[in-house]
């Protein structure tokens, strides 16, 4: 993996030192329907959003397994956090590395520093003297309380009309500091609630032009084989962390209950039953066979860029197969030990009933859903994918 790359021990003995908080207020930031901001704040200073970072800003510029291992671990603990996590690696390792150093480096100062974003294309930017004009509103802006600063991408507009390139509609992205953008109160749901992931909104606001990035044109300031993979491959893979992490606590969960609950008519606990072990036997298998299929395809990715060489279609295709089918058989291991739990898990109370309705959220993520399974099936036939993502 080469000596830039730390591994998932270097993050491990924070990530413990920080359980405490996590959970102690998992139920308020599900309450109040983002995550509490002592949370956001010790896993900041925990270097946890910075793992992705290049080195050069004080990051970890960590392998692909280390950022979803430890999103994975974070999501063991509260699903929400957990995915306020993941969306701060993805978008502060994005970001960092689509600057000048001179430019993003004094932001990353701040050890507290936390960034939101949507790369969706979802903003109008109008081209003005040192800057652009821009005007947008985008939702499931994950973490953007917490966030000193929002990351969103526009359209580049031209006398009413986009501009249009090779590939499409031009697009840029703005950083956008937290006084100059609204949030707007839209994340009413029942899985992942704790997430905070409302819309953010904002009006003719002017962003100069060091603060402008160009991911579409795919050329990082930032060196090194983690910002040279394709880009819509990293969007997929830490998704993966969360629904992991989340099928995991439900088998930890299922384990202590089984061990204290005893079924109704019957002197015995559930864990003597032969349907609940064979469902925690199940649902072990259903996760661990994922986890390894993902994070085999992961690394195939990783050396085939590493070595200088471009991934093909069907490496591309195959990834994003391992991540999709990870997400959707995590949410299988979570079904599988929640029916085998009984009435107890439909309870809010029950951390089962958590992890069923946060587990299902991932799988929802355009990035893991299982609606490019067919495009993956025309790849693996030769044939052309029909989709933007490989």
């Amino acid at each position: 993996m080469g000596s830039e790359i730390p591994g998932f021990d270097a993050y491990g003995p924070a990530i413990a030192a920080i359980v405490p908080v996590i959970r102690d207020h998992a139920a308020q930031s599900d309450a109040q329907r983002h995550l509490v901001a002592e949370v956001a704040r010790a896993m900041a200073r925990a270097g946890l959003y910075r793992v992705g970072v290049p080195q050069n800003l004080g990051g970890g510029q960590a392998h692909p397994l280390t950022q979803i291992q430890t999103i994975e671990a974070v999501s063991r603990v509260h699903g929400s956090t957990g995915w306020n996590l993941m969306i701060g690696i993805e978008v502060m390792g994005a970001l960092a590395s689509q600057y000048p150093a001179e430019v993003i480096g004094p932001l990353f100062e701040d050890p507290e520093l936390i960034i939101s974003g949507a790369l969706n294309p979802l903003g109008r930017a109008v081209r003005e003297s040192g800057g652009y004009r821009i005007s947008g509103q985008w939702p499931f802006a994950s973490g953007v309380h917490n966030a000193a600063y929002f990351w969103g991408q526009s359209v580049l507009y031209e006398g009413g009309e986009p501009v249009r390139g090779d590939r499409g509609p031009v697009t840029l992205e703005a950083l956008m500091p937290a006084s100059e953008f609204e949030i707007l109160d839209t994340w009413h749901v029942s899985g992942m609630r704790g997430s905070g992931s409302h819309d953010v909104r904002v009006e003719s606001l002017f962003v100069p032009d060091r603060y402008i990035s160009h991911v579409q044109a795919n050329r990082p300031y930032a060196t090194g084989t983690l910002y040279q993979l394709p880009p819509y491959s990293r969007l997929a893979y830490n998704k993966i962390g969360v629904a992991l992490g989340i099928g995991r606590a439900a088998i930890e969960c299922f384990i202590e209950l089984a061990s204290e609950k005893k079924p109704r008519g019957s002197s015995r606990p559930l864990r003597e039953r032969p349907d609940a072990q064979r469902a925690v036997a199940e649902a072990e298998r259903i996760l661990g066979s994922a986890r390894s299929y993902a994070f085999e395809q992961i690394n195939e990715l990783w050396d085939c860029v590493d070595r200088g060489d471009w991934p093909s279609h069907k490496q591309r295709a195959l990834l994003q197969l391992s991540c999709s089918g990870a997400a959707n058989e995590a949410v299988k291991a979570v079904e599988t030990v929640y029916s085998a739990a009984g009435a107890s898990a439909n309870f809010e109370s029950s951390p089962l009933e958590r992890c069923m309705r946060d587990v299902l959220v991932v799988r929802q993520h355009i990035m893991v859903s299982p609606q490019y399974t067919d495009a993956i099936g025309r790849v693996l036939m030769d044939l052309e994918s029909g989709t933007f993502l490989f």
